[in-house]
């Protein structure tokens, strides 16, 4: 390998000679001389060869013996191994020592001494093994090397011991405390009514399956108040409850009270907080975050954000006259003292948003403040009910866009965010930044990503719609004088088709909201007009209904490769749940790259929990989801894989 070919010069030569051969009289003489100074020439260099290999031999020889003293020698496991065959080529005594064999491995393949042993991060340019290998009880951390030999590739590996290292690290993670609180949802009305002995006996019941589901962990349990719990356990055991679903949700709903009621819990529990009091407070923004959801449900809480188990019941009505009271009261003084009034919904606003933020502007007005909505015109599906409003000369120059509103706000403006709590579906997040005065109106089930620096936060998931939490602020905020019939009938359009007409997700505060409406002057026939769809937006909504199937007992789905509008997608998954024997419907459609699907269900499953695992959200009845440059196939595929998760 390491000597020059001569075989080129000798071909020469005798070219020469032969050719000298036929020249003239004396050229035979001179071309035995050539041949024999050839001949004398190739023994010299085949001896010189000899002696030069001789020589290189006896160097390598000598390193190789020093290398091979040092590498088997090396306290470390070391194997050489062919990457192509994954053959063993040669390993020290080390690496047979530790997988209790008393021969050499050669000709073996790695794979079969270590099981589970790759080496295609040697081939991708690492020197580290991304996988920790076990050989026995052992485990060790791989890092090697590769060169080229001739057309093939070998490998050196070298195994480090890291068993104790691994043992103490999760002895660490397992034994890191985990604060967990827990609260009885309905307290009040799970006992109203009811005799002291009854309460006495219900409550002790909780106690009882609270303590059971939490007293073989070796964690600390303690009942601080009525309804409250709170639970100090290791991390060891959380993966326990994770995979069991937090059964103490269906042992606790197992328990009834007052009218059948069912008692409902929510567990916030914080983990990976840098101190026990950061674990503390992850813990209570976990509760907080499950009540805001409606509760019956536990939230993990961590330093990357939140994740959610359960939340499948029904929502129950607890929002009294009281608290809507005092949040009437919170919201007049944050008005006072407000120089402009900014109102800003989700992005492609619907009858809800639109509605919900033109009674905030019919309270501002009430309370002599200037009041701008910000949207944008051209992605609303409330067109209609825009244009009937803005007919009135007090709503001329209301509807703002997002760039005119940065321009205008100011230190003393007020925010006001109505029908979303998602920083991200905001219409302008530039304006979310820019106002330090902020208050959000909504009643979806508070996401991850919730606006968090709210000064007033008026969130009620049992309520139908956002448009009748603004009529119960109208009701404490304004005269009737104050509201223009226009602006009562923009509110009853968002509660009639939040709720399909008083069908679902309603309650008694609903009626009442609507009932102020009407005495407000809301006129039923326009608010009718408003709702009605054109020709095209129904032939839609039955196309997309022709794909419908039943995909499992009760859960229609139905999907169009054909670009709808979102109204009728909306309007397809509201038809679906006129099929007889369904309670559950998802349509979706193409909207341009995207894909848009719409949820609604009567109870049998909570729609948000659904699609909140693909990046959706909305209500227990009513959710929605748009996913960026992707195909119906893949978003049909994963729905049907969140579906099955949700009903088990």
């Amino acid at each position: 390998m390491f000597q020059p070919s001569m075989r080129l010069y000798y071909l020469l030569l005798i070219v020469f000679a032969v050719s000298t051969f036929f020249i003239g009289r004396y050229s035979r003489i001179l071309a035995a001389v050539q041949v024999g100074v050839l001949i004398i020439l190739a023994i010299y260099s085949r001896v010189a060869a000899k002696n030069r290999t001789r020589k290189l031999l006896d160097y390598l020889e000598s390193m190789s013996d020093g290398m091979d003293t040092t590498v088997r020698d090396t306290p470390l496991p070391v194997v050489v191994y062919n990457t192509g065959t994954n053959e063993i080529i040669w390993s020290n005594d080390r690496f047979i020592s530790i997988t209790n064999s008393r021969e050499q491995f050669f000709d073996r393949r790695v794979s079969d001494v270590v099981p589970g042993y790759t080496g295609d991060w040697l081939l991708d340019g690492k020197s580290e093994c991304p996988d920790i290998i076990r050989i026995g009880e052992q485990e060790y951390r791989v890092y090697g090397s590769m060169v080229r030999s001739d057309r093939e590739y070998i490998a050196t590996i070298y195994l480090i011991d890291v068993s104790d290292y691994l043992r103490i690290s999760r002895e660490y993670h397992d034994s890191r405390l985990i604060f967990a609180i827990m609260l009885l949802d309905n307290y009040e009305e799970l006992l109203r009514g009811m005799s002291e002995k009854d309460k006495s006996t219900i409550l002790s019941n909780l106690d009882e399956k609270i303590s059971n589901w939490a007293g073989d962990k070796g964690g600390y349990l303690c009942k601080y108040d009525r309804d409250r719990y709170f639970f100090l356990f290791e991390e060891r055991h959380l993966q326990s409850f994770i995979d069991d679903n937090f059964s103490l949700l269906d042992t606790v709903r197992a328990e009834t009270g007052a009218e059948n009621m069912r008692a409902t819990m929510s567990i916030g529990i914080g983990k990976d907080g840098a101190t026990p009091q950061e674990n503390y407070r992850f813990a209570s923004l976990a509760a907080e975050m499950a009540l805001s959801r409606g509760g019956d449900q536990a939230v993990i809480r961590n330093m990357y954000g939140f994740e959610f188990f359960g939340g499948h019941s029904p929502q129950t009505e607890k929002r009294t006259r009281v608290k809507s009271r005092v949040m009437a009261s919170a919201f007049g003084e944050l008005l006072a003292d407000a120089s402009t009034v900014y109102i800003m919904g989700h992005k492609s606003a619907d009858y809800d948003s639109i509605g919900s933020a033109i009674g905030v502007c019919c309270i501002a007005r009430a309370k002599g403040k200037v009041a701008r909505i910000v949207t944008d015109s051209d992605n609303s599906i409330a067109h209609k009910l825009i244009e009937y409003v803005t007919q009135l000369s007090e709503y001329r120059g209301v509807f703002i866009t997002e760039q005119d509103a940065v321009l205008e706000a100011d230190n003393k403006s007020l925010l006001v965010i109505v029908d979303t709590n998602r920083p991200d579906l905001a219409v302008s997040q530039t304006l979310l930044l820019s106002c330090s005065k902020i208050a959000v109106i909504d009643h979806h089930r508070r996401a991850a990503d919730y606006i968090d620096n709210a000064v007033l936060n008026f969130h009620e998931t049992s309520a139908s719609s956002t448009c009748e939490l603004v009529a119960e602020l109208m009701q404490y905020l304004t005269d009737r004088k104050d509201v223009l019939r226009e602006e009562a009938g923009a509110l009853l359009v968002g509660i009639m088709l939040d709720t399909k007409g008083f069908s679902i997700n309603i309650g008694a505060a609903t009626f009442d909201a609507a009932a102020f409406l009407r005495r407000a002057g809301a006129d039923a026939v326009a608010v009718k007009r408003i709702m009605q769809s054109d020709i095209n937006v129904a032939t839609a909504r039955y196309e997309i209904m022709r794909c419908a199937e039943i995909y499992r007992d009760g859960v229609a789905l139905a999907a169009s490769e054909e670009t709808m509008s979102r109204v009728s997608v909306a309007q397809a998954a509201d038809g679906l749940l006129d099929i007889n024997g369904v309670h559950t419907s998802f349509a979706a459609s193409r909207d341009g790259d995207d894909v848009f699907v719409s949820g609604r269900s009567l109870g049998g499953i909570n729609v948000q929990v659904v699609l909140e695992k693909l990046g959706g959200g909305g209500s227990q009845s009513v959710a929605g989801l748009r996913v960026r440059s992707t195909s119906i196939e893949k978003v049909m595929a994963d729905l049907k894989k969140a579906i099955d998760e949700a009903m088990g």
